[in-house]
């Protein structure tokens, strides 16, 4: 499946928690930062091509972290083995925002840094609406067929690192066909680009945040943000 009709309602809010700022914060003592998160919003709009690419894929075995798939894929890790016991199927993603808004932040840095930053978090926070919408799409879906969905996980998260993540998830996955490609770093282009996976199952467990395992998760300070799926 890939889809672009997607509508990103992004807040101010969201701009400068997008930017590692407290809005509480910024709005007492730095009040030029929320005028360039409201530029930001009118700014980067226009600029967002968001796509998203996604296969849900049946489970034949898991074992030993191993996820086996229906087509000879696999999905492993410590993080994998955790939580995808019970899954009947997985939901394998990509999304993004496309590049105009990754040009856009490159320029807007040399020639306003202010600015530039402010709409690097607009990009944050658009791509983590994106995401949010796409699972919450997802649990709706299997809601309805009496299933339940695990909690969305991605490379890099406690469990499963990036250059073994990403390789699973592009070897899965056409990317290119929404224009995301992986360098030898195992960095995704354009930059404001995300993978995840989501099992889908009666038996799997669905409670949780992916917060519980950020690589960040002793120091974020906006966890509160983020509701249980």
């Amino acid at each position: 499946m890939i889809r672009h009709d997607w509508e990103l309602q992004v807040s101010v809010d969201q701009v400068l928690r997008g930017q590692g700022a407290d809005p509480e914060a910024v709005r007492r003592r730095r009040p030029a930062l929320v005028e360039a998160a409201e530029w930001a919003l009118g700014a980067g709009q226009p600029l967002l091509r968001p796509a998203v690419l996604l296969e849900e894929l049946v489970v034949e075995e898991l074992r030993h972290e191993r996820l086996s798939l229906a087509g000879g894929g696999r999905l492993q890790g410590a993080l994998i083995g955790q939580h995808m016991g019970g899954a009947e199927r997985v939901a394998v993603m990509v999304c993004t925002l496309g590049g105009l808004l990754e040009k856009a932040v490159s320029e807007w840095m040399e020639r306003d840094p202010l600015r530039g930053l402010a709409l690097n978090g607009f990009g944050a926070a658009a791509l983590e609406v994106l995401s949010a919408e796409v699972c919450l799409e997802l649990e709706g879906k299997a809601a309805a067929e009496g299933l339940k969905t695990s909690v969305p996980l991605s490379p890099g998260m406690i469990g499963w690192p990036v250059e073994k993540g990403q390789r699973q998830i592009f070897a899965l996955l056409p990317a290119q066909e929404i224009g995301v490609s992986l360098t030898s770093a195992c960095m995704m282009k354009p930059r404001f680009s995300i993978t995840q996976v989501v099992g889908i199952g009666k038996e799997i467990s669905a409670s949780g945040r992916s917060c519980d395992y950020c690589s960040l998760k002793e120091t974020c300070k906006y966890q509160s943000h983020y509701a249980p799926v």
